[in-house]
Parts: C-alpha cells; structure tokens; sequence
C-alpha cells in the first residue's frame, strides 16, 4: 500500500487511460531524493497497467554506465525479435547497438528513432507501458535513445515513465519532459507507514518519534531505518550524516549479518551489470561460494530472481551500500571473476579492466578494441576505453597516443569538458608538435561548440601550420573557415587564402572541396576568385575520391549559398537529405535541412522551407545541435516576417539570439549567437513590411555594414536595405551595401541577381533610368523560380507608375502581384499591393480566405500528407520523417476534415 501518494497515483492512472482508451501517449518524468517512492510508483502503474497492456521495463545501473547500450539492452533484450519490422537503416543501428551485427550506423539519433520506432511496434497490437528506474545512471548512447524518443511521442498508444534520482548532477537528466516531483510525506502519513512497518510493536512513545523526525518523511527511511537501527530507535549512523548515507548504512548492516560466502555473492551480483543469474552463480563458484549459499539474502527480501533468471536487488541503495562498503580487494576479486566467466567480449573485457590494479599491454590493447566497436556502434563508451587503457598501457608513447584518441572520442561523444582534461594530460606527456596540434584540434573543437569561435579559429589556424600532414592541416583549415565564419571578413579570407594555398593529394577527398570553397566565397568578401565549377563537377570529383557520406559534402551545399548558386543548392541538398534518410545518417540531417530551407525560401517556396526548417529544428533540438538550433529559429523568423505574424517572428528572433550551449558549457567569449545574421533581417524585414522604414533601415544597415555583413543572409538583405533607405529619403546610407552586393551579384553570374541589383538602381536612381531598370529586372526575373522576389520588383514599378500619374499602366503590375503574394501567404505585402491598385482607382479583390488546400494544416500534416499523396505507406512516410506509423496515421485522420475528403485516394488530385 502506497501512503500519501493519491495525486501521484492519480497522474499515473490517467496517463494509462488516455493510452488504453484513446491510443494516446505519454511520458512522465518521476523526479525526489533517493527513497521518496519513485520505485513504488512505478510498480503501482505496472500493476495498474494489467493484462491489457504490454510492459517492459528497465533499471540503470551506476556501475555500467560506461557500458554502450547495455540499457537498452536490458530494456529491450526481450523483445529483440521485434526488430525485423523496424526500416533497414534503424534495424541495423539498434542490431549494432545491442552486438547483432557488425558495423552499422554510429549515429546517436538513428539509435533513438529506432528505439521510437521498436515502441511503436511494440505498442502495435495493445497499449505499451515502459518503465525506466534510476535513469541518472544509464549510460549515455541509452539515455540519449530513451529521451530522443521520448520527444516524439504522439499517438502510438505509449506511457514511458522515467524515474531520476536527484543529486549528483542530475537536474540536467531528461529536463524539457513532463514532470512530477515526490514531495516527503506529510507527518500523518508517515506516521501511518511506520506503524504498519513496525506492526505495532512500537507504538507512540520517543523511538518512534526519534525514527519519524530521522526519516524526515522518506518513505524508504521509514521502511528500512527501524531495521538498521532495531524497534528501540537506536542510530543506525552518526546523526550527522546525509539521509541517504544512513539509509546506505542501513542497507549495509542488513548485509553484513548474513554468511560470508551470501555476501560474497551478493557483491558479485553487484558488481555484475545486467543482473544476469547464471554469470553470477558462474563467477561465486570462482570464488567458492555455492549458489545454494544465496538462499538468506532471497528470504530477506534483499533480492529476487525474475523468470528470466535475472537477479535483482530491493532497492538500488542496496546495491549500492554493497559496492560502496565492500573492501577493495573483495570488489576487485569480483570483476575478475566475473570477466573470467563470461565470453570473449567487450563486458569482459571491462570486467578485467576493473580488476587490473597495474600496467597490461595484452587488456591495453583489448580495451582499444573494445574503444574501437563502442566508436563504430554509436555509443559514447570509447573515451572511457581509450583513457583506461591509456593506463594500462606500459610503454610512455602508447600511452599517450590512447590519451589522444581518448581526447577526440570525447570531443566526438560532446564531452567537451572531458576531452579538454585529457587533452591536458596527454598534452603534458610529450613535447611532439604534431601530437600537441591534434590536441589543439580537441581543445579548438571545445571552444567552438561553447560559442568561443575567435578562440577556436586561433587554435585551429595555429595547429594547421604545425608538422602535420597536408590531410590534418585540410581538416583543420576548413575547420577554422567554419569558426572564421562567425569572427569577421578577415578571418575568412585568411583561411581562404591558406586553403588556396594548400597542396593536397589529387586522390584526397578533400581535394575538390578545398578547390571550390576559396573560389565560391571570395566573392562574397570582395575578393577577385577563380571561375567556380558546376557543383555536380566537384561532387563527382569527391565521390571519386572516397567521399562517401553525405557529411563528406555537406559543405559544398553552404559554399554553393554564398555564390548565389541556390537551384544547386536546391538540388544537391534535397539529394544528400534523402541518401541521408536513406543510409541513417541523421546527424548531419538539420544542417542540410538548413541549406535546403535557405534554397526553398530564395525561391519562394515558403510552405516548404517552413515544412523543412520545422523538422529541422526537431531534429537539432534532439541532438543537441545549438548552432542549428539558432540558425534555424532564426529562418524561421524571417518566415514569419514575410507571413506578417510579428508575434511568432519575435519569438523565433529571441529564441535565435538566445540560444546557446546548456549549462556546463556557456560561451567563454562575447561571440553572437550563430543565428543573429538571420534574426535581425527577420526582424528588419518584419519592420519593412509593416512600414516602420527608420527601424528596418537601423536594423538592415548594421547588418549589411557590420561584423557579418558577408554571411548570406547580410547579403541577401542588402534589397530590402535599399528599399527602407529610399523610403526614408537616405539613399545615402545604402550606397556602400548596393556596390559590394553589385560585386557580388555580377560575380555571381545568375539572372535573378542581377535583376535584384537593377531593382535596386532603379529605387537609388537617378529617375529618368528607373523604368528602364524595372522593366530589365523584371524581363530577368522570368524563369528564375522566384515568385516572391518577382512580386516585389512588380510592385515597386507599379508604384513608381502611379507616383507618375500612370495608373492604367500600374494596374496590370500591382494585381499580378497581390495574387502572388496572397498565394505565398505574405500579407504584409498584398496589403501594401491592395493599397496601392485602390490607389489607382480600381477596386482591389478582398484577401483571399486561403489559397492553398494544404493551408489549413500544419506543417507536420501537410508534409505527411504530400506524402501520401505520392503513394507512400504511412510506414513508409514513418521512416521518411521519424515518426511511428500510427503517429503518421494520427495525423492523417486530422487532416481529411480538414481538406474536405473522406479517404486516402482523393489526396492526389488534392495536392
């Protein structure tokens, strides 16, 4: 019986209706102090849960939390036949994680789509209830499952509820999730539980005070304090010490009554990871305790064997009171017996480790190994290996070079921290100059992702002019163009130029990147540059060369941006999105969302760019990619600008220039947010639209003359700069922007730039040549794709025909436009267009209701409903977008009423 705790049980309760009578899912984070119930509550929903739902359910485990995956193997090794209906690329991630297969994707968030994925199947035939206990200690490429799937929950019909201890750095573990926080019980309460546990034989009287006023309300402390400290009240600890210390003491003390060869094996199962009974039994008989000898700890409550011959403990602080109090040379006893018994692999591997109290070139070198698998299943295990076997390791070079790979592995896992301190360590073993570049390489890495780009770009360029290969020095380069990019122009053109400059290897795949990238983006900077090659070109190039990965090119689709080649863009970023979602390799996803998102809004794909941004944005928010995150919130803002919703363009604007590295990894340097370039034409652009002239004209012009003026967004704003100038009678202020976007745009070699170059001498003046200027913009913007920009070059001229008195002449220009811009939804601008034809004395059509079918959903439903209108299968558009089936089914059923049809097959003539 759980006293106190109706409300909790309440919640839980209605988490599992929703799920049992509406497929609905949801996800709780359970959150208090070791002992307050977390545990028991979690047992209720299992029982309440019943016959009609599924359950599994998990525990992690402090001592395994170096051990990739072992999690989710104890979460789902019961089910591992289920992950035949999962997608190729996410059956294979899961197979590598769990050590079903060789190879397969080390990407993070694959791992965690699938973990989606396999919860959705689960839940397929009946409700699932997954239930995770002690979650602070899973290890990381487990956690980063759970909680990525967690975030996408919708409608699968699944209650996943995760319980966190407090303390020790867990506020961070699954923040962001519904909570529910266990409070101590009230005095009442607690006194009822501890008269039921004493059975009455101590009734009102100072022990049970003095136990009532110890326990402080913990439920556990009310359970097991009594027996540590007997009926009579006596202190089971110093009175000074933690509640959670005496309750580990109490533990303990129930222990330590029991037969020597009892707690020899008890320590074994402590020590041993996934509880497994037959690994314990095996490892005590190395030891001389016989399994028969188990039978005091079982009918004292203290553990119990599952049905699965799994071994388990009361309470986690059981376990823990165990290792913790047991004498080192016993605990050490135990991983190697453990290590013994088990087979070749990488937990015995870990288990000899543990046990190794001196140097061991053989478990060194195995350790390696196992480093190596962890790196290729995904998992954020291989630092810890690298670095222990760094200690293992006799000879002082070996040693080093494993601090080293264990330095990048951590930077690689984004333990930045980590990897800065055994960056140092390695750092002070050697005086090598090529040793100490590739740690600059870690530490510039650090800095990067904190924010702190000039920091990163000094370390980065220094190492790049170290003893290191042409192949290093060509990683750290384009590396350091990346930090350059967010510092100012001159940084960037000092990369630029040493790029240039590097001989590589014609068969290096980098080769035809660090061609291409110096010649697309001089111009930008005002630099003269080469002719750039067809992007295709460069792509064969560096497939020929090995580049096999699409985050081998990614690159190429930012640099084909800064050259304004955007229809390569468009085209080579919706190519690498689908090898991406077709191969697993989702990481690089939300920066090719970006580039493409970019693309569709310069071609006035507005619907689309939101679609892809919003997914985008997901997608970095789950992988911990603040970059992205700004960058894309910032994009997302400019829409919304166009669309005339200055709410929501605020909002994005803040959330871009806000967002920044979690706690533990704050900006060490006053560098802007990565989205700012973005954000403040969203905001100038939200200006202009709404006619604030002045503020548009600040806000653009600090942009377009500032620290990041060559961004592509900068100079994609330089229009709109004109126009706010010329509005505001300063020309003036916009002469220096138009000449460096005149350079640019003529460099470029596209017609639609050149026609925004004459838009704008045609608003600069002189008057006499405007017409003349309008009317060749407009013959350019023909057949370039980009309504919008088209629209606005139409506008202009039809309001410098009516400024003119030439109405009739006006009218054709300002009604082709309005219609364009109601069918983009950019209001602010039809507004403006209807203005301007009622001017002219004609009636302006009223704003249309909607244009689009597919308006009236949300971006997630549009974007499953296009493709299920191309005849995809709801687990085909699963895969696609990383959603489950009946997630996808879900928003399907909202969408028909919405779109005025009954069934699947009226969406093609639809859409």
């Amino acid at each position: 019986m759980l006293y106190g705790r109706e409300r909790e049980q309440a919640v839980l309760d209605g988490l599992l209706a929703e799920a049992r009578g509406g497929g609905r899912s949801g996800v709780l984070v359970l959150r208090g102090e070791p002992g307050i119930g977390k545990s028991a509550l979690l047992d209720h929903a299992v029982e309440a849960a019943g016959e009609s739902f599924r359950v599994i359910r998990a525990a992690g485990v402090e001592y395994e939390a170096e051990l990739p995956f072992a999690g989710l193997s104890l979460l789902f090794g019961p089910v591992v036949d289920r992950l035949g209906a999962l997608p190729g690329p996410q059956r294979r991630a899961l197979e590598a994680a769990f050590g079903l297969a060789e190879g397969g994707a080390a990407d993070r968030l694959l791992t965690g789509l699938a973990v989606l994925g396999l919860l959705g199947e689960l839940a397929a035939e009946r409700p699932l209830l997954c239930v995770v206990d002690d979650v602070q200690w899973l290890d990381g490429a487990s956690l980063d499952a759970v909680l990525l799937a967690a975030r996408r929950l919708q409608a699968e019909g699944v209650v996943l509820l995760l319980a966190v201890r407090d303390g020790g750095g867990s506020a961070q573990v699954a923040a962001g999730l519904p909570e529910l926080r266990l409070e101590a019980l009230g005095d009442t309460d607690a006194g009822r539980l501890l008269d039921a546990r004493l059975g009455g034989v101590a009734e009102a009287g100072e022990a049970r005070a003095r136990l009532l006023a110890e326990a402080a309300g913990n439920p556990l402390a009310l359970c097991e304090l009594p027996v540590g400290a007997g009926v009579e009240g006596r202190s089971a600890g110093a009175a000074g010490l933690p509640l959670t210390s005496r309750l580990v003491m109490a533990f303990h003390g129930q222990v330590t009554v029991l037969p020597a060869a009892c707690q020899t094996l008890l320590l074994v199962a402590a020590a041993e990871e996934q509880g497994e009974l037959d690994v314990v039994l095996a490892a005590g008989a190395v030891l001389g305790a016989d399994g028969g000898q188990l039978a005091p700890a079982e009918e004292a409550g203290l553990v119990a064997t599952t049905l699965d011959r799994r071994l388990v403990f009361r309470h986690p602080l059981l376990r823990a009171a165990i290792l913790q109090r047991g004498p080192l040379q016993q605990r050490l006893a135990a991983h190697r017996a453990i290590g013994e018994v088990l087979e070749d692999g990488d937990r015995r591997t870990w288990h000899l480790a543990l046990a190794a109290t001196g140097v061991d070139a053989e478990l060194a070198d195995a350790l390696e190994r196992t480093a190596v698998r962890s790196a290729a299943r995904g998992g954020p295990g291989s630092a810890a290996a690298y670095e222990r076997a760094a200690r293992l390791t006799p000879d002082r070079d070996g040693a080093t070079r494993r601090l080293v790979l264990a330095a990048e592995a951590a930077t690689a896992e984004g333990r930045l921290g980590q990897a800065e301190v055994l960056a140092d360590r390695a750092a002070a073993r050697t005086d090598r100059a090529d040793v100490h570049a590739l740690l600059d390489h870690v530490r510039a890495t650090a800095h990067f992702w904190r924010g702190s780009y000039p920091a990163a770009y000094r370390l980065l360029v220094a190492a790049a002019g170290a003893e290191v290969e042409p192949s290093h020095a060509a990683r750290m380069l384009l590396q350091a163009f990346h930090a350059a990019w967010y510092v100012g122009e001159e940084p960037v053109v000092a990369v630029l130029e040493r790029l240039a400059a590097l001989e590589l290897a014609a068969g290096d795949p980098l080769t035809p990147l660090v061609g291409y990238l110096p010649a697309a983006v001089f111009p930008a900077v005002g630099r003269p540059a080469a002719v750039v090659p067809a992007v295709r070109d460069v792509v064969a190039a560096a497939r020929g060369a090995g580049a096999e990965t699409p985050g081998d090119l990614v690159q190429l689709c930012g640099a084909t941006l800064v050259a304004g080649r955007d229809d390569e863009t468009l085209e080579l970023a919706g190519e690498l999105i689908a090898e991406a979602r077709g191969g697993g390799a989702v990481g690089v996803l939300p920066t090719l969302q970006f580039f493409l998102a970019e693309a569709e809004l310069f071609h006035g794909r507005h619907r689309e760019a939101e679609v892809t941004a919003g997914e985008a944005l997901a997608l970095a928010r789950d992988t911990g990619q603040y970059q992205w995150v700004s960058q894309l919130s910032a994009l997302l803002a400019c829409l919304a600008a166009l669309a005339g919703d200055a709410e929501r363009c605020a909002e994005l604007a803040a959330a871009a220039l806000g967002t920044v590295a979690p706690a533990g990894a704050a900006p060490q340097s006053a560098a802007p947010a990565a989205g700012e370039p973005w954000a403040q034409w969203a905001l100038g652009l939200l200006d202009l639209g709404q006619g604030r002239a002045g503020e548009a004209l600040d806000r653009l012009g600090g942009l377009a003359g500032g620290n990041h003026r060559h961004h592509v967004g900068a100079t994609r704003a330089v229009p709109d700069l004109v126009e706010a100038a010329v509005r505001l009678g300063a020309a003036e202020r916009a002469a220096e922007p138009y000449e460096r976007f005149a350079r640019w745009a003529g460099a470029s070699g596209r017609p639609w730039a050149e026609a925004l170059r004459l838009r704008c001498q045609a608003l600069l003046g002189p008057d006499e040549l405007a017409e003349s200027a309008y009317r060749a913009a407009l013959k350019l913007h023909e057949g370039t794709g980009r309504p919008f920009e088209q629209a606005r070059t139409a506008l202009l001229y039809g309001e410098w025909l009516r400024r003119e008195r030439r109405r009739t002449d006006a009218r054709p220009y300002l009604r082709g436009a309005l219609e364009v811009f109601e069918r983009l939804g950019a209001r602010p601008w039809a507004d403006r267009a209807r203005g301007e034809l009622t001017a002219t004395g004609t009636v302006a059509p009223a704003p249309a209701e909607e244009w689009s079918a597919l308006s009236v959903l949300t971006p997630q439903e549009a974007q499953i409903v296009r493709l299920a209108a191309q005849g995809l299968t709801n687990r085909d558009i699963a895969a696609q977008l990383f959603l489950s089936p009946r997630t996808v089914g879900h928003h399907l059923y909202k969408a028909y009423p919405k779109l005025g049809i009954a069934s699947r097959g009226e969406l093609a003539g639809l859409v």
